[in-house]
């Protein structure tokens, strides 16, 4: 890598076409990008893999890039240079970010001033890698969004991966009680280590009426859900009056009957951290960095691939036996 930066280029994985994780590849001659205006560039020790970016990958998502392009937007990493007007950082930096301009798959990355965030001494860089999008996206669910309120419950329909562990932390922090599934003990364990104070195996046939039992004749206030194409339908039946279901992923359509929304008054609302204002991004970044001093907020990292291998952490991360934790490239 030194040797490659003396000569201005990196590695960087790129995407000629859309298609399956196949079509994620490294090159080793990708200039490095020089920061301009309002921006700055880090050298990257680990990016977050997300299950939005194999949607994007696959052009099966609402948003395309222009080809070609380097996924990534969860950087950890240190500022190794920046562009005018920018006074926040400076070289050497320990940063964080929640999007970047020229990728985040790759060794050296540019993004915006007011997309990169401080990364605490206390968390390595591995961990800052599982902050951006997961911890901003539960923030922005649960409380933003799903106006949660202490002594509420919570439900989370896919607690063991990124968003579910970080919603786990920020829920149980917040006094609400919280409710998680996952589809292996491994994960289980890894919900309950993280805030819940009861999990349930959503492989099992019953788990549903276990959820039931738990949350007695009130039902759940909140459920965020990470799979809806899978579970919208049994969620409207778990809500309390007036309960929601906060919407974060979906690979498809669903059929409901809108008559369960009525019975009880309840809401399905989406979530997106992309339409978040420049106000919000921020209230979401304070909460985090809150979360970290406090103690309480500590991302649970999964597996680590290198560089070369983000073929296979795509599609691990959607065909994989379940979630635990983080998925990152190191």
């Amino acid at each position: 890598v030194a040797m490659a930066a003396a000569r201005n280029v990196m590695r960087a994985v790129r995407v000629f076409e859309f298609g399956g994780p196949e079509v994620l590849k490294l090159q080793s001659n990708v200039l490095i990008p020089d920061p301009k205006e309002n921006q700055v560039l880090i050298k990257v020790h680990a990016c977050g893999v997300n299950p939005v970016e194999t949607y994007i990958r696959s052009g099966n998502y609402a948003r395309k890039p222009a080809l070609p392009y380097t996924p990534g937007s969860d950087v950890a990493g240190v500022i190794e240079g920046v562009g005018e007007h920018v006074t926040a950082f400076k070289k050497g930096d320990r940063v964080f970010t929640i999007d970047t301009i020229s990728g985040g798959y790759a060794d050296y990355a540019v993004a915006a001033a007011n997309r990169v965030f401080p990364l605490p001494d206390k968390l390595d860089f591995r961990q800052g890698a599982a902050i951006g999008i997961p911890y901003f996206t539960a923030y922005r669910a649960l409380v933003q969004k799903g106006r949660a309120k202490a002594g509420e419950s919570v439900l989370v329909h896919g607690a063991s991966g990124g968003v579910g562990i970080a919603t786990c932390q920020i829920a149980r922090a917040y006094g609400l009680k919280v409710l998680g599934t996952a589809g292996t003990e491994e994960g289980m364990n890894l919900v309950l280590r993280n805030g819940a104070h009861q999990v349930f195996n959503h492989r099992e046939a019953n788990y549903i009426d276990k959820i039931k039992a738990c949350a007695g004749v009130e039902g759940v206030d909140i459920i965020i859900e990470m799979l809806s194409n899978v579970n919208l339908a049994a969620d409207l039946q778990l809500l309390s009056c007036a309960g929601r279901v906060m919407v974060v992923g979906c690979r498809g359509p669903i059929e409901i009957n809108p008559r369960d929304t009525m019975s009880k008054e309840s809401s399905i609302i989406g979530v997106s951290l992309f339409l978040a204002t420049e106000e919000e991004r921020r209230a979401c970044a304070a909460a985090v960095l809150a979360g970290v001093e406090a103690g309480w907020l500590s991302p649970a990292v999964g597996c680590g691939y290198a560089l070369g291998r983000a073929a296979e952490a795509h599609a691990d991360i959607i065909g994989g036996a379940g979630a635990a934790g983080k998925v990152v490239l190191l």
